[in-house]
């Protein structure tokens, strides 16, 4: 048997092996891209359905075309304060979490016994539920039984102020509890580990250059784990839209009036208080333009990176 025919019969032999592969691939795929497509594919679409059409949650939906976007983009639409408070809250969200998440890494990378143990607690928060935590947070800013202001009498503050009933001091509340929420936790472990990459030797260097502690970390550090903050960053922006019903409605509810009513706040109000599906779902669509357009951004600086 020649050479080319023993070459093809191998080649032959090959493919049904190839085949089997693949389909044992698919098979192990299969059970995420069903529950992919019944528990979001689906939902999204007949999302973007709705926002076509006028629904009220009884009898058939009204097709309406564009109609709910141009109510949206109208002067009368709450969605321009919207949108800022959502921006507002990212923001808060993103930069405490951020802050928080390094500072924690950067003590777990330090020489201290029970490292294990820190870690643990510090990560204990992330796999509390939001709501749980929420309603935490509410005790403890509440203004009569709260021990925030227990803490504050007892250090001679005569009226202690009412934390979620002011349009700026809500925004404390936010912020503190923004450090208890998932994003935090599984930041710490990115950067953790990212720091643990950061060589030595330039820190060494940089010690016979005179730098100090905080030249290093501006200099060695940042430049070092920039790749792991812009994917922290990002991700955490999605997750602050995202997430942002979960933390808020048991927390403030919007409060006090509609200073921290974001975006999944107003989409609540128009589902399930004004029977409005086809707007709710216009917002929605917004939302997911909003995240899509932050995540096409995520990949095109990480490809730069």
């Amino acid at each position: 048997m020649s050479t080319a025919a023993v070459s093809a019969s191998r080649k032959d032999a090959k493919k049904p092996k190839r085949r089997s592969d693949a389909a044992a691939g698919w098979g192990f795929l299969s059970p995420w891209i069903i529950g992919f497509l019944l528990f979001s594919g689906f939902p999204i679409l007949f999302s973007f359905y709705l926002s076509l059409t006028k629904w009220n949650l009884l009898g058939k939906p009204q097709f309406v075309g564009l109609q709910n976007y141009v109510d949206l983009m109208s002067g009368d639409s709450e969605l321009g304060k919207t949108l800022l408070v959502t921006f507002v809250f990212t923001i808060i969200n993103v930069g405490v979490s951020i802050l928080f998440s390094l500072i924690l890494a950067m003590l777990l990378n330090s020489k201290v016994r029970f490292k294990g143990l820190f870690q643990f607690f510090y990560y204990v928060p992330t796999i509390m539920p939001s709501v749980v935590m929420a309603g935490c947070m509410t005790l403890m800013f509440n203004p009569q039984l709260g021990i925030v202001n227990y803490v504050l009498k007892l250090i001679g503050v005569t009226n202690p102020p009412n934390w979620t009933g002011s349009n700026s001091l809500v925004w404390v509340v936010v912020a503190y509890a923004s450090v208890f929420t998932f994003a935090t936790g599984q930041q710490m472990l990115v950067f953790s580990a990212a720091l643990k990459d950061v060589p030595t030797e330039l820190y060494e260097a940089a010690s016979l250059d005179g730098a100090n502690g905080w030249q290093k970390f501006c200099h060695v550090t940042i430049p070092g784990i920039a790749p792991m903050m812009l994917f922290n960053v990002v991700s955490c922006t999605v997750n602050s839209f995202n997430g942002a019903f979960t933390l808020l409605y048991p927390l403030t509810g919007g409060g006090p009036g509609d200073a921290t009513k974001v975006l999944g706040l107003l989409i609540y109000d128009k589902a399930f208080k004004s029977f409005n599906m086809g707007q709710a779902s216009a917002l929605a669509v917004v939302l997911f333009i909003i995240v899509a357009i932050i995540g096409a951004l995520q990949f095109k600086l990480m490809d730069r990176k």
